[in-house]
């Protein structure tokens, strides 16, 4: 009787061990997806520069729209806006400026993000190879100076897409953070 009590007493002393280590793996579960989900609701939120041009570019653009939650010089000293040159169903142009009417003027331009969908048309890409996350490749175009300068840009392709962040005589450094908070929406 004694054996069989031990017994008993080892199986329920087991069920016991693997109900907590199951319910300790349930609880990091839950805590994990939770915090997925939270995560997912918090970084799709593109710059808060492109918030009143977001609505027109999803109504205008059938092509995935990626917008960078990091732009240089936005640190609120002065004031960034973001127009629509340009929405069709396969392509946008944003020019970023420090003033409303900025069209593009060079005192006020501070570069432009733009998408178009990929064609056997597109020509190649082409410039510096740079890594950007998810382990996409980026190519890097330094500006140039002569009255003016003109924008760095850093392009690469996403899911039949090619995407484009410009800033007038910018440097490789903030362009690649530009796109890499695009790419990871």
């Amino acid at each position: 009787m004694i054996l069989s009590f031990r017994n008993i007493s080892a199986v329920c002393a087991v069920f016991l061990l693997v109900s907590v280590s199951s319910f300790h793996k349930s609880a990091i579960a839950t805590i994990n997806n939770q915090s997925l989900l939270i995560a997912q609701q918090t970084k799709t939120q593109p710059h808060p520069v492109f918030k009143s041009i977001l609505p027109k570019l999803k109504q205008k653009t059938q092509i995935k729209i990626l917008l960078p939650k990091f732009i240089p010089e936005s640190d609120g000293e002065n004031p960034i806006y973001a127009t629509i040159e340009a929405a069709t169903p396969k392509n946008y142009d944003i020019l970023l400026g420090f003033t409303p009417d900025c069209y593009g003027a060079s005192a006020c331009r501070l570069g432009a993000v733009s998408a178009e969908a990929v064609t056997h048309k597109t020509p190649r890409l082409s410039g510096k190879r740079v890594s950007l996350t998810k382990g996409i490749t980026g190519y890097f175009v330094d500006f140039t100076c002569g009255a003016g300068c003109s924008d760095a840009t850093l392009t690469w392709r996403q899911q039949g897409v090619q995407y484009v962040v410009g800033l007038k005589a910018g440097d490789r450094t903030s362009l690649v953070k530009m796109a890499n908070s695009a790419i990871n929406p």
